[in-house]
């Protein structure tokens, strides 16, 4: 992306406003499913030549999640993003928003909007003359609401100055202000904290759950996992252009197991007595003197507290040490580093609505 676009930004995405989704026809006349998920991807692949960007994702985002769409750079999430707003066509698979294709119809895109990678403006223009030209393109009662999208996002005191002078930080927020005109049923947002201080993504955290709270569903793609397991109750793990997991945040909290910290009165016999109990496992002991740890249920930590007693090793400490997203992240895509990854924008790439 430049500073300098030949036209405002569009990160508002598809046709002016309809009434609710999926309350509208679709292609073939039938009326689309009122069920329908808000998106829905089966066996989404993108290649570029030889290099596979996006390997055969598989997702469901489901009404009034909070959706964290993360992977290391490089594992196609921006390029799958791209598949779902319909701005680059997908080699295989498929897409449906709401229960319709954006390849086939732009009333996929009937109450959707975000942004893809940086919202670019007019920088010579202020950022309210921006929404206004992106409010009467979009038209319904998307002006009206130009001044509610500004407080929110707390651009209010710099609505009249030039886009060109605005942080980074600035025209990300501008960006959300942009999305939110339309009223959207879903907000697709990429790396949406890029940019902020600390601050900034305080109180983007805040603007997301409130978002939710009004029964937008949202889809973020982003690397901050500490930020992602705060807002967001369903991730997608991406890792070379392809899905580890998906699913609860608590789901996969709980198939990691609690892990335990211990520390006894004799912590060599201790370890011997951890690694022979049943229930126990993954007991690991590391430095010096040796910090034991190990995994396992409520009962066999019970069991094993007993035991330790029995052969004279004393419980000094005993710390449940719960698994943050960061650790489980880890666990998922670290097998596979060194090998090549996926660009998330191959220089063929279309580039974003203008």
């Amino acid at each position: 992306m430049t500073d300098t676009p030949t036209g405002p930004a569009a990160p508002v995405a598809g046709s002016p406003s309809p009434p609710a989704p999926g309350s509208g026809p679709s292609v073939d006349g039938r009326i689309a499913a009122v069920s329908a998920p808000p998106v829905e991807v089966r066996g989404l692949v993108k290649r570029y030549g030889q290099l596979t960007a996006v390997g055969g994702v598989d997702l469901t985002v489901n009404g009034g999640d909070v959706y964290g769409y993360l992977g290391p750079n490089g594992a196609g999430k921006t390029t799958s993003l791209r598949m779902m707003l319909g701005l680059i066509r997908p080699t295989e698979g498929s897409v449906r928003l709401f229960g319709r294709d954006p390849q086939v119809t732009v009333r996929a895109l009937e109450g959707v909007a975000g942004f893809v990678e940086a919202p670019t403006f007019y920088p010579y223009l202020s950022g309210r003359r921006n929404l206004e030209l992106l409010g009467a393109f979009d038209g319904g009662g998307a002006p009206a609401r130009i001044d509610q999208a500004l407080e929110i996002v707390e651009l209010s005191h710099r609505a009249g100055d030039r886009v060109g002078g605005y942080s980074h930080g600035m025209r990300q927020r501008l960006g959300i202000a942009a999305a939110l005109l339309r009223d959207p049923k879903l907000l697709l947002l990429d790396e949406p904290t890029t940019g902020l201080d600390p601050g900034g993504m305080r109180d983007m955290r805040v603007l997301i759950r409130r978002l939710a709270g009004q029964g937008i569903t949202i889809v973020l793609s982003s690397h901050v996992l500490t930020e992602v397991e705060e807002v967001c109750n369903r991730v997608a793990i991406v890792r070379s252009g392809r899905i580890v997991y998906e699913g609860e945040i608590a789901d996969l909290k709980r198939t990691a197991g609690m892990t335990y910290r211990l520390s006894t009165t004799d912590d060599e016999r201790a370890l011997a007595v951890c690694r022979a109990q049943p229930g126990i496992s993954d007991v690991r002991a590391e430095g010096t003197p040796p910090r034991i740890s190990f995994t396992g249920d409520g009962d066999s930590v019970a069991e094993l507290s007993q035991a330790l007693v029995e052969a004279g090793a004393l419980i000094r400490a005993l710390t449940p040490q719960t698994a943050t997203l960061e650790d489980l992240f880890f666990s998922l895509v670290e097998d596979g580093a060194g090998a090549p990854a996926a660009p998330d924008q191959p220089p063929e790439a279309v580039q974003a609505a203008p």
